[in-house]
């Protein structure tokens, strides 16, 4: 009877696990397969460059204000609950992006899909509760596996379904599978209640930095406006671009004063001084930040008519792309088995190397379909590596009980980084354009397209001079209980 149990429990973990593991595959998919259609979007829309920037952006500044509140949420009311609601935004978003029919309903729709991005701490949360610790191990890389699956997938199916039935077809494509995955989280996910974790954790703070959270906000919203603004040529522009940086200073100011006074701060200046944890969260928003770049600019050259780009159409798009989803997804998986064998902070080291070579690789050699696709092959390489190891620093340089706390600070930065690269994109093909005969229209040019592959590269090499300085660095032990490894022993 006994061994019974167990098996239905064993069975019960690995069902949560697939289930779980499956939003992954599902809100990647939303966020990679409306890539091939930004072309489309500009022209439907009737939008320039740098405004269609904010279709990622709008994305991920959603995602990084709400990802802490879904976060903090889940402990309170439980993780289950909050899920299922992250998830009904999420889908309403998706929802709301098929039946958009201008810019602003776009960006409202794209935020309340970034919302979904919240659900990912919250269900890995769940596995960790469910999960006895020998086998966490494995279902942590399950559940990291399928995130660049689901962005290998929706790179593929949106560019067929935007090529055969248009962009708005692939928010159809989506929704049913979401809504299907909300209602099986409903009857087969079992979690804690609140009530049990509480009992569990009688320290767990219930307190939510809804202060921090707009002040950070509008800091990161008023700074990206104002960048967007700069393009402007007219003299009152440069007006308007002035006050939004004064107001996005001002809000910064206010977050910073917020954080330092609430009990359960966004970011823990304490931590950020920590001198092991501080730089490789750098190294890794200045990673998202010059990737994200490339990740705008890449459907953009591949869809503009030539000579100014590729003349190739949404399916172009996806198998230029391809190999640099594929890469990333194994290099993503080996990079753990990797970390066995070499030291984070080499393993980082040599990740930011490589997608430094990708850059300017991508810089000097982008002339055909097949140049650029070779260089993002290098660069996914380069960015599984540096991931890994820049994390794994993280983890082992903050004493255990802070491990939470650290991971939510590493990726709101994180997500900061992803934020800004697009808008720097979106900046620099809008004031280099061109036009080419017998087309309507303007379009990025070669200047352009040098300008954003420099830039990336200049802030990748400052990412990899700032990995060599942590790879010169001796480790600091964060933990020193007895019986427990020290952090320099595990690098």
């Amino acid at each position: 009877m006994v061994t019974i149990e167990k098996q239905d429990a064993n069975s019960s973990v690995w069902r949560t696990l697939i289930i779980l593991s499956s939003l992954g595959l599902i809100v990647l998919f939303d966020e990679t397969m409306i890539l091939p259609a930004i072309p489309d979007f500009i022209h439907n829309f009737n939008i320039s460059y740098s405004t269609s920037s904010w279709l990622l952006s709008a994305y991920i500044i959603a995602a990084a204000v709400v990802t802490p509140i879904g976060g903090k949420l889940s402990d309170i009311y439980g993780k289950k609950k909050i899920l299922l609601i992250v998830m009904a935004v999420y889908i309403a978003g998706v929802l709301a992006g098929r039946f958009a029919t201008n810019i602003e309903f776009m960006l409202a729709a794209r935020a309340a899909q970034g919302v979904g991005m919240a659900a990912f701490p919250i269900a890995f949360g769940i596995i960790r509760e469910v999960f006895p610790e020998k086998k966490f191990a494995m279902a942590q890389t399950i559940f990291g596996s399928m995130f660049p699956a689901g962005a290998v997938i929706g790179l593929v199916g949106g560019a067929a379904i935007i090529q055969n039935f248009g962009w708005r077809a692939t928010f159809l494509a989506v929704l049913p599978v979401a809504i299907a995955l909300w209602l099986i989280i409903v009857k087969f996910v079992r979690v804690q209640s609140p009530i049990t974790m509480a009992a569990n954790n009688p320290s767990n703070d219930q307190t939510i930095d809804i202060k921090g959270t707009i002040a950070l906000a509008a800091t990161i919203i008023l700074f990206l406006t104002g960048i967007t603004f700069i393009e402007s040529n007219g003299a009152d522009s440069w007006y308007q671009i002035a006050a939004l940086f004064a107001a996005s200073g001002a809000s910064l100011a206010a977050f910073i004063a917020i954080e330092k006074r609430t009990h359960s701060p966004l970011l823990d200046f304490k931590l950020m001084k920590n001198k092991n944890f501080l730089p490789p969260t750098i190294i890794l928003m200045l990673t998202f930040l010059s990737i994200f770049m490339v990740y705008l600019t890449v459907p953009v050259m591949v869809r503009s008519p030539e000579p100014l780009g590729f003349g190739g159409n949404a399916l172009a798009v996806a198998s230029v792309q391809l190999p640099f989803m594929v890469v990333f997804m194994i290099g993503t998986i080996m990079s753990g088995f990797v970390l066995n064998r070499v030291k984070n902070t080499k393993l980082a080291l040599i990740g930011t190397a490589i997608s430094t070579t990708g850059f300017f690789i991508l810089l000097m050699f982008h002339s055909t379909e097949s140049m650029v696709s070779v260089g993002l092959t290098i660069l996914a390489a380069g960015l599984s590596l540096s991931i890994t190891g820049g994390f794994n620093v993280i983890l082992v340089s903050v004493p255990m009980q802070m491990t939470g706390i650290a991971l939510g600070m590493t990726l709101l930065l994180n997500l900061v980084g992803m934020s800004v690269g697009p808008v720097f994109a979106g900046i620099l093909q809008q004031m280099y354009q061109g036009t080419v005969e017998g087309v309507e229209g303007q379009f990025p040019t070669q200047d352009a397209y040098n300008l954003i592959f420099i830039t990336a590269a200049v802030v990748s090499l400052a990412s990899f001079a700032l990995a060599l300085a942590v790879s010169r660095r001796k480790a600091v032990p964060a933990i020193a209980h007895e019986g427990t490894p020290k952090a320099d022993e595990k690098r």
